[in-house]
């Protein structure tokens, strides 16, 4: 495997070597504009979610902060497979596929359009496992997010680090819900991928790009970002309980690839809903619980 194949910017750290990246912290501010807004409402925006105000003042929706922090780091400082390359931040670890594995967290008060909003990001572990389809990495990333208005939000995100196998292998499928409260369809094509790689500045190319997403990475189709099913579902959520989250939290189980999915529900006991996209196949895809005060 090259360098440029791994996105390394040198040499890849050991576990040992890895490990001190845990406790390194990062502080960035950000805000989501209106123009910001404007792009990820273009992106998500379907039959039955109806159009949010988009202007500075307004609430920002929830989950609606992962646009305001773009990477932005010059075109030298991409790896192939469009990610920034490693070694900053994030550790370089020795394998050439990385992915938002899933997250969780939890809400005081809510961000507006246009407001400064401060972020501190720590690594808070390293963790090599090996599982059935091979060795891989976690690598959890706290973040507390302040806005000037005294809103907060602690999260916290799992990446993980795999290797790119030789052809695509389906994980286990967990069938959609028996009867789910809701269930919502969404077409998931080219055009959306792309606009929301585009409003969240994410350039990995699993995302828009085919031909990559098939030869490179041995994926049968495009990838839908999982923090774009983990806003669908949040907003599905919130708009059939009428409630704001206290708690969110998410992982994926199986790639999702463009076509039509499902935003799908059951009731998980008072103010809990348990929440899922699901394929054309039948199977879930990313899988989500929402909590509110009931």
């Amino acid at each position: 495997m090259s360098k440029t194949e791994s996105g390394l910017t040198g040499e890849a750290a050991t576990s040992e070597q890895a490990s001190a990246w845990i406790g390194r912290v990062e502080t960035r501010t950000g805000a989501v504009s209106p123009e910001f807004a404007g792009m990820v409402m273009g992106a998500l925006g379907h039959p039955a979610a109806p159009q949010p105000p988009i202007h500075t003042g307004a609430p920002l929706p929830v989950l609606w902060h992962w646009v305001a922090f773009p990477e932005f780091v010059p075109i030298s400082d991409i790896a192939t497979d469009g990610h920034p390359k490693l070694g900053g931040f994030l550790p370089p670890l020795s394998f050439n596929r990385r992915m938002w594995a899933g997250g969780k967290l939890s809400f005081k008060g809510r961000f507006a359009i246009g407001e400064a909003i401060t972020k501190r990001s720590e690594i808070l572990s390293v963790d090599f496992k090996t599982g059935s389809t091979g060795d891989m990495a976690f690598v959890r990333v706290g973040h507390d997010l302040r806005g000037e208005g005294g809103a907060q939000i602690r999260e916290e995100q799992d990446i993980v680090y795999l290797p790119i196998p030789d052809q695509f292998r389906a994980p286990r499928a967990i069938p959609a819900l028996d009867a789910p409260i809701f269930s919502e369809t969404v077409e998931v094509g080219p055009v959306r991928l792309f606009r929301y790689s585009a409003a969240t500045y994410n350039a990995h190319r699993i995302h828009y790009d085919r031909d990559y997403a098939t030869g490179a990475e041995r994926y049968p189709g495009l990838v839908v970002h999982g923090p774009m099913q983990a806003t669908l579902l949040m907003e599905a959520a919130m708009r059939h309980t009428g409630a704001t989250p206290t708690r969110f939290s998410f992982r994926g189980v199986h790639p999702m690839f463009d076509g039509t999915l499902s935003l799908q529900a059951e009731q998980d006991g008072p103010g809990v809903l348990k929440l899922c996209t699901v394929a054309e196949a039948g199977h879930q895809g990313l899988q989500a619980r929402f909590e509110w005060e009931a």
